[in-house]
Formats: structure tokens, C-alpha cells, sequence
């Protein structure tokens, strides 16, 4: 039997790089919903999931063109369609065949998948499957 990883029993703390705290704190509270837990001088820090999420300022940030973060949900549509009437617009795929709410779904039916930017870039999905 092999012992477990140094870490493998840590709960992870996500990182989301932010220019305009500020801004991405009303976003992550006011549009997604999260609940603001605290701030402090270099963050600031929601939970969700069980999981901490920090909204880190670094002034120079540029994002990057893939998801840094997934939301699993039940039900992708109503999640989709929740915040549409909240103001965000979901991104469309180049390559992929998206629905009228620009959700994706693989052959055979799973996963479901939509995209949304944070206000920085940051790309989110909202899924139905956690792998």
C-alpha cells in the first residue's frame, strides 16, 4: 500500500487574478451569486462549494483564452438562463455546436457546458459534470 500524497487530503483554495478588485468582487458577489466571506488588503475571499475563492489584484494581469474555473450545476440551462436575465452574456465556440443559450452539449448528451467572462476575461463554464 502506497502512502497518501503530502496534500492529497488538503482542500484547495482557487485563485482568480483580478485589475479591478472592486469590480470583480460585485461581479463574483452580485451577479454569481457567491457569498463575500471577507476582505482584506490583498483579497478578496468568497467561498463556495466549500472551497475558498480569492479574487487576487495583479495590476499587469492578462487572461488567458481557456477556463480557469467550472461551476457544476444540476440544471445548465436554468443556471444559463438565471444569469442572462442578470446581464451576462455567454460566449460563443468557434468549433462547437451551441444551443440558442449558448450551451454545448457532447454527443450522447453529457456534458452540457456554457461560457461566461468574469470582467477581467477570466473564462468560467457552467457545467453538468464535474470531469
Amino acid at each position: 500500500m502506497s502512502n497518501p500524497g503530502i496534500l492529497q487530503n488538503a482542500r484547495p483554495a482557487i485563485i482568480v487574478c483580478t485589475r479591478d478588485r472592486q469590480r470583480a468582487t460585485a461581479f463574483y458577489r452580485d451577479i454569481l451569486g457567491l457569498p463575500l466571506e471577507s476582505e482584506n488588503g490583498f483579497a478578496a475571499i468568497f467561498r463556495t462549494g466549500g472551497v475558498t475563492l480569492r479574487l487576487s489584484l495583479v495590476a499587469d494581469f492578462v487572461p488567458h483564452g481557456h477556463t480557469i474555473l467550472g461551476f457544476v450545476v444540476a440544471d445548465v440551462p436554468a443556471a444559463v438562463r438565471a444569469l442572462g436575465e442578470k446581464g451576462v452574456a455567454f460566449q460563443q465556440v468557434p468549433r462547437l455546436q451551441q444551443d440558442e443559450l449558448g450551451i454545448w452539449t457532447a454527443p450522447g448528451g453529457t456534458p452540457s457546458v456554457a461560457w461566461l467572462a468574469d470582467p477581467d476575461g477570466n473564462l468560467l463554464s457552467i457545467s453538468n459534470v464535474e470531469s
